[in-house]
Parts: C-alpha cells; sequence; structure tokens
C-alpha cells in the first residue's frame, strides 16, 4: 500500500525515515517561546531570589540537555551528532520571558525538533523553578522561526503585525 508520505511503509504503519541516501550538509534551526507570568516572579527570577537556584541557568542547561536526547524521547526523529546548541533569553521587563534556541549540525536530516525541544525543557524547567511562587504561568507560543539547510530550504517564520 503506496501512502504518498514517507513516514509510512508499505503496509501503512510508521517508521522512521531513511535517510541513507541523502549528502550530509549543515543544518541549522531557530526556536523560540515565552513564559508568561505575573511581574513578581519575573522579578525574583532576575534578582536571583528564587529558592531553587539562578532559574535562567538552570534552564539553558536543561534546553541544551534535551535537545541532545531529543530523538530518545520523539520516535521519529533520528538521533543526530549536534555541533552546536545556544539558548538565549530576554523579558519584557514586566511579565515574560521569551526564550530562543538555534541547533546546529551537519547531517542527512534538520534539527528543527530539537531546537523546539530544548526552547520546550528550558521553559518547562522555568515552570518547575517557579511553581511554588506561581502555579498559573503560561508557556507559549512555541515555534520554528528559522531554518536553514536541506532539500526544503529555508524558512522563516512569517512576521506578523505588531509582533
Amino acid at each position: 500500500m503506496e501512502t504518498g508520505f514517507s513516514h509510512f511503509n508499505e503496509q501503512g504503519r510508521a517508521k522512521m525515515v531513511d535517510v541513507s541516501d541523502k549528502e550530509a550538509t549543515p543544518r541549522e534551526a531557530t526556536a523560540g517561546t515565552c513564559v508568561r507570568m505575573r511581574a513578581d516572579t519575573l522579578a525574583r527570577i532576575k534578582e536571583g531570589k528564587v529558592g531553587k537556584g539562578d532559574v535562567l541557568a538552570v534552564a539553558q542547561v536543561a534546553g541544551i540537555m534535551a535537545a541532545k536526547k531529543t530523538s530518545e524521547w520523539i520516535p521519529m526523529c533520528h538521533p543526530l551528532p549536534l555541533t552546536g546548541i545556544d539558548l538565549k533569553f530576554a523579558d519584557n521587563g514586566e511579565d515574560e520571558i521569551y526564550i530562543e534556541a538555534t541547533v546546529k549540525t551537519t547531517g542527512k536530516t534538520g534539527v528543527e525538533m530539537e531546537a523546539l525541544t530544548a526552547v520546550s525543557a528550558a521553559a518547562l524547567t522555568v515552570y518547575d523553578m517557579c511553581k511554588a511562587l506561581q502555579k498559573d504561568m503560561e508557556i507559549g507560543p512555541t515555534r520554528l522561526l528559522a531554518k536553514t539547510g536541506g532539500k526544503s530550504g529555508d524558512y522563516t517564520f512569517p512576521a506578523r503585525t505588531g509582533e
């Protein structure tokens, strides 16, 4: 049974895509997310007054570790030799922390999932470290901001008015 999708076998069952014949090329992906919170929670993070420690330092390490382990919990992701992972944090000075991760490799498949996993793990770590202060924090939207390399070419998230 031919499905027309590369993630399914001839029986229509899921499979990991075979990238054996693809050429290894430089790949890069950047993803972003946001954690919304009360102003006092953001202030405590910035002042280093969260009981569990330096929130952003721990979130940065969590994001890096998560990117490296993406294939272990996203079933169809290939294990990749990542050549670079960078997380950056910014805030609006009021009630939001922005998280951005850029992941790089030279390989046969892209690193979009690794970048998305990195920002997700970092955001969840912010939540975990601050949940005693505030349980109603919100995470998202989480999205791919850009990617380069590969057969499908480059992609940049389309900017919308007001962003």
